[in-house]
């Protein structure tokens, strides 16, 4: 294959991920034509909206579910290491793209935020203390304080500790180098650099409904435009599916083998949210507790302080339902269109395991406004109901699929990467962190999908995200530095 000549390809979907992958292989490969469909009028309207996620910028400073208990009592944090590493990447690429002004006024998009984790009882206050321990020494952590004194915690979270019990066993850790991401106004930011590039082209109201592999390895992609009906057939030499809960259906149609026993299980979230003035000033970080017993990562209760287009408020989630929709703006056959001979074994087995999940869902769906009131109060002792309103957020859909590891009907938590065998259709499929970590699935998919160019790109990939191929886990003079020079590029010293 002649490196090179020109490629063409098709993005599926207007949101973090598409946007992300796009503005990346604009910077290292400007020639390559990007064509963008979107079935909606505009970007950023599914997960990726800021009104539809919680806006965390994971990077597991806060997230009890990502620094696991092991049976012996000692915490694993192998996983929070990864996922700080991945954030830290995230931030090199939007402070490339800030500095070299393809994106500006990065305060719209983040801002700096105390995380905190929470936990209550004594069991719980006996294992944030021990996951303090184990992250205190390490530099991605550097800044981390835990307390369980009750007039520090009212120093910390006033809102959460009116109304509370003096005797009650409370435990926090804070680090106040988190942050707060508006993941829509970026994505509408990164649409609108890519839109500025020649070869480069963004449609939206377009519906991709078909695919049609061809002799050469090329691509026939359908694509109806919805305000005309009118389909237009686009030849493509790659198809990158970044259409959140849409992914799987479209996975689907391209009849690739990697798409056979896979399936998903759509569930959508909903949040308390206040605009009272007098009790948002009240709160001013995001806070995580823990996720109740039996209860799948997503559930994790947090109260986060959001800024968004100007305005303050918090949110208080989530709260869990299922539907068969796999998107906010989707059908209510999606769920039983995507299942197919291939994956209703695989659909049945997860049902059977997974009958807690199931069950879990079922009583959030059944709950009423003073139900989520009650799980409010475990936060704030003292929320008024009047303060407080329902907001339905985004859809997210939960991969299931066979593994060795795990047999038949496995749900996967987090972003699923799916290659084709010849590395011409790459879908992004799952949830959470994948918003904050958009920039390491770009180099993953770059490394796996597009070997004959890796060595090529390696220069001007190491110019965007000067930690590649090394190690922010392992080289702590380097996270130092990178860390002090997106700071001060995002702004987020201010």
């Amino acid at each position: 294959m002649d490196n090179k000549e020109s490629k063409d390809i098709i993005l599926i979907g207007a949101g973090i991920l598409s946007s992300t992958f796009g503005t990346f292989l604009k910077n290292i490969e400007p020639e390559w034509n990007i064509k963008i469909f979107e079935r909606l009028d505009q970007p950023a309207i599914e997960s990726s909206n800021e009104m539809n996620n919680a806006g965390t910028g994971h990077a597991a400073l806060c997230e009890l579910n990502y620094t696991v208990e092991q049976e012996d009592g000692s915490i694993d944090v192998e996983k929070a290491k990864e996922i700080n590493e991945q954030f830290e990447i995230s931030k090199q690429f939007w402070s490339y793209l800030v500095k070299n002004k393809a994106i500006e006024n990065p305060s719209e998009f983040i801002r700096p935020l105390p995380h905190i984790s929470f936990v209550s009882g004594m069991r719980n206050v006996d294992f944030l203390k021990r996951r303090y321990e184990a992250l205190k020494s390490l530099d991605m952590f550097e800044g981390l304080t835990y307390t369980e004194d009750h007039k520090e915690l009212e120093k910390w979270i006033p809102l959460m500790m009116e109304g509370r019990n003096s005797n009650e066993p409370l435990a926090a850790s804070k680090i106040n180098e988190g942050t707060d991401v508006n993941f829509g106004e970026l994505t509408r930011k990164l649409i609108k650099n890519i839109e500025k590039h020649d070869h480069a082209d963004v449609q939206f109201n377009q519906e991709v409904i078909d695919f049609k592999q061809l002799d050469d390895s090329k691509w026939e992609v359908k694509v109806k435009n919805l305000k005309t009906g009118e389909v237009v057939v686009h030849v493509a030499d790659y198809i990158f599916i970044g259409a959140g809960g849409h992914a799987i259906p479209l996975l689907q149609k391209t009849k690739i083998p990697e798409s056979r026993h896979l399936g998903g299980f759509p569930i959508s979230g909903a949040f308390l949210i206040c605009n009272n003035p007098k009790v948002v000033n009240e709160h001013d970080a995001k806070v995580y507790g823990k996720e109740p017993a039996g209860t799948p990562p997503m559930t994790v209760p947090h109260l986060d302080r959001r800024y968004i287009q100007g305005k303050e408020s918090l949110l208080f989630g989530p709260f869990a339902a299922i539907g068969p929709k796999f998107l906010k703006n989707g059908s209510n056959l999606d769920l039983f269109k995507s299942i197919n001979p291939s994956n209703i074994v695989t659909m049945l087995s997860s049902g059977v395991k997974n009958m807690s999940l199931v069950k879990y869902s079922v009583e959030q769906v059944l709950q009423k406004k003073e139900d989520r009131m009650k799980e409010l109060r475990r936060f704030v002792p003292n929320a008024k109901d009047e303060d407080w309103d329902i907001h339905i957020a985004g859809k997210r859909v939960q991969v299931i699929k066979d593994t060795k590891e795990h047999g038949r009907g496995f749900i996967q938590f987090g972003t699923e990467v799916v290659n084709s065998e010849d590395n011409t259709v790459i879908a992004l499929l799952g949830e959470s962190p994948g918003a904050s970590t958009s920039v390491s699935v770009a180099l993953e998919v770059f490394e796996k999908n597009f070997p004959q160019y890796i060595n090529k790109w390696e220069p001007k990939i190491k110019e965007i995200i000067p930690s590649y191929g090394e190690s922010l886990i392992e080289d702590s003079e380097l996270l130092k530095k990178i860390r002090k020079e997106t700071t001060k590029d995002l702004e987020l010293n201010k």
